[in-house]
């Protein structure tokens, strides 16, 4: 028997437990280990972290599930449940200690605002583990000249490095969602993937880049970047005028950048 999910908070619980298994295999946690699981749902991962790892906080939004977590866990003891929306989860909050290992099975329509925020607290965190829908997940790990790729890879790649672990089939969830997912690794990079002087005019390249995905590099920077820059750039690097973004790797954009 299982509560019922809550569409308005995109709720779809892990039912399957050769998955659940499949999850915790993969993650490898160890005694020393601090987990933060995002959304925990009914709880179904969430015994299994308390099981393998020294200490989990585990953030839910639904005020009900965290009635039914801590009841369901009273006995166990390296269990905090933690009732927020994650959004506004200052990830700073959490005593000292080992950087987090997060897990989370996250609501689709906000996937891309999770990550940003987790990013806020890199410092705080050593790998990210999320259930996410396939084609998210494949944008997040595209290469350079795939229809994937786009800006949210790049900003992602920057940090990390994403890796897609395994499929997870629709009917593994409870309700089934309309699509497939991925079990997706983030492992934060020490330092970011390439060198740049300034981050915020990387990124705004980027986005500019890709805004105009139709157009030439050329065209699409044009109000941005001035010509002979431009011109510059595709000289030094010998580049072609007429690629477009979705061809450019991240560490073609930090040169770009580097030379402005």
């Amino acid at each position: 028997m299982h509560t019922k999910p809550k569409k308005s908070l995109g709720q779809n619980f892990l039912i399957d437990r050769n998955i659940q298994d499949k999850i915790i295999d993969s993650v490898g946690l160890a005694q020393e280990d601090t987990v933060l699981e995002i959304g925990p749902g009914e709880g179904a991962i969430t015994g299994l972290l308390c099981r393998d790892a020294g200490k989990v906080f585990a953030v839910e939004i639904d005020r009900s599930l965290c009635a039914l977590l801590t009841n369901k866990f009273a006995k166990t003891q390296n269990l905090s449940v933690i009732n927020a929306d994650f959004l506004k989860f200052d990830l700073r909050s959490l005593p000292p200690g080992n950087k987090l290992k997060v897990i989370g099975n996250i609501p689709y329509y906000i996937t891309s605002p999770i990550v940003e925020h987790l990013l806020l607290y890199r410092e705080r965190v050593e790998v990210i583990y999320l259930t996410v829908q396939k084609e998210f997940a494949q944008r997040m790990a595209a290469d350079p000249g795939s229809k994937a790729y786009g800006s949210f890879s790049c900003f992602v790649q920057y940090y990390t490095e994403p890796e897609i672990l395994f499929l997870i089939k629709k009917n593994s969830f409870h309700p089934p969602p309309k699509v497939d997912s991925c079990f997706l690794r983030m492992k934060l990079r020490q330092e970011p993937a390439v060198k740049v002087k300034n981050e915020t005019l990387l990124f705004k390249i980027i986005r500019t880049a890709f805004q105009q995905r139709r157009k030439t590099m050329k065209n699409g920077l044009e109000e941005l970047i001035p010509n002979r820059q431009l011109e510059e750039f595709f000289r030094q690097y010998d580049i072609d005028p007429r690629i477009r973004a979705e061809d450019l790797s991240l560490q073609d954009f930090a040169n770009l950048a580097n030379l402005i």
